[in-house]
Formats: structure tokens, C-alpha cells, sequence
């Protein structure tokens, strides 16, 4: 789950299903009571038919949370985080972050440092595309130690300047489900 709607849709198939549930956050769910193999059946369909899935394997889960961890950071948190991003995400989630990374790689096919990048670059053509900030602002809102650091790495992956791509007309934009895949 990636965003509010998907929370919402989750938390609709769960009261369908007559389920009630104690968190519905970022992928993960507590339910109250024991489900039923049936119950399980009729929610992963359920969910399905909404464009989502129901994880049952532990490595899986694990990278959902990784993911969900750096969209949240990335796009829905305005928190600066004052530690090194490995030491956030290994205490985030309890485990040492040599593991995640491998973890991470192995199923994902790229790292999550790139992942990580992607979804900044995302964040930082939504910010341009807005105008409400400048480079400078931009650069120490997304972390990045200068603006010509920021503006290295958005070249090296758009091929664009930031400057350059606030002038494009056709500026393109992915949904978040579909960067870093």
C-alpha cells in the first residue's frame, strides 16, 4: 500500500468481509480476530481486484516495508532525518541493513540506494513542476548536502538540469507505483 486511497480500500474489504481491524497502515494490517482460509481467499481476491495483494511470504513483506519506508520519507514527510539514511532504515525496521540491502538487491534486481534516488527525483520534478520552491529550497528539503549535488544526480538520471526541465512544456512525471521497477 503506497497511499491513503490503498489504505482506504483496504479498510473497505475488511469491513465487507465483516473483519475488524486494530491498524491498516502501509503494508500491514491488524486484524482482531483469526481468519478463516475462506475469509483469507475472499480478501486476497478482494484486494486483487483492486490492484493490491496480500503478502504471505516474510521476504516479501520485508521489502514492502522497505519500500513503504522510503516512499514515506520521500513523499509524504516533510521530517528531516538527521541520521545517515541506513542507520534510519535498519532502526526503522529492526534489522541490520546488510541484510535489507541484500535482501533488496537479490528479489528487486537494484539496490536500495537507487530505489532511494528514483523516488527523490520523482519528489524533486514534483517540486519544480509546482514552483512553490526554489533549487536551494529543494536541495535542503530533499537532504541533499548542496544544490549541485541534487542538480548532479537529477542530470545523471533525467539527462535534464533541473533548470532545463522546469522549462520543458511536456514535463513527464511517473506514478509512484512504477519508479525504481
Amino acid at each position: 500500500m503506497v497511499s491513503a486511497r490503498c489504505k482506504m480500500a483496504v479498510k473497505e474489504e475488511l469491513k465487507k468481509l465483516g473483519l475488524h481491524f486494530m491498524l491498516v497502515d502501509l503494508g500491514e494490517v491488524e486484524i482482531m480476530e483469526t481468519i478463516s482460509l475462506d475469509q483469507r481467499e475472499l480478501l486476497k481476491t478482494a484486494l486483487h481486484s483492486s490492484g493490491l495483494e496480500l503478502m504471505d511470504d516474510k521476504r516479501a513483506v520485508l521489502i514492502e516495508k522497505i519500500k513503504n519506508v522510503i516512499i514515506e520519507m520521500v513523499h509524504h514527510s516533510d521530517e528531516i532525518i538527521k541520521i545517515n539514511f541506513s542507520n534510519y532504515l535498519s532502526e526503522k525496521l529492526n534489522h541490520d541493513y546488510t541484510y535489507l540491502a541484500n535482501l533488496f538487491s537479490e528479489v528487486q534486481g537494484t539496490t536500495i540506494e537507487q530505489f532511494l534516488i528514483s523516488h527523490k527525483i520523482e519528489r524533486i520534478k514534483e517540486l519544480i513542476i509546482y514552483g512553490e520552491l526554489n533549487i536551494t529550497e529543494i536541495a535542503w528539503k530533499m537532504n541533499y548536502s548542496s544544490v549541485a549535488h541534487l542538480s548532479n544526480q537529477f542530470k545523471k538520471v533525467t539527462g535534464l538540469s533541473p533548470s532545463h526541465f522546469k522549462q520543458l512544456k511536456d514535463k513527464r512525471r511517473s506514478p509512484i507505483e512504477d519508479i525504481g521497477k
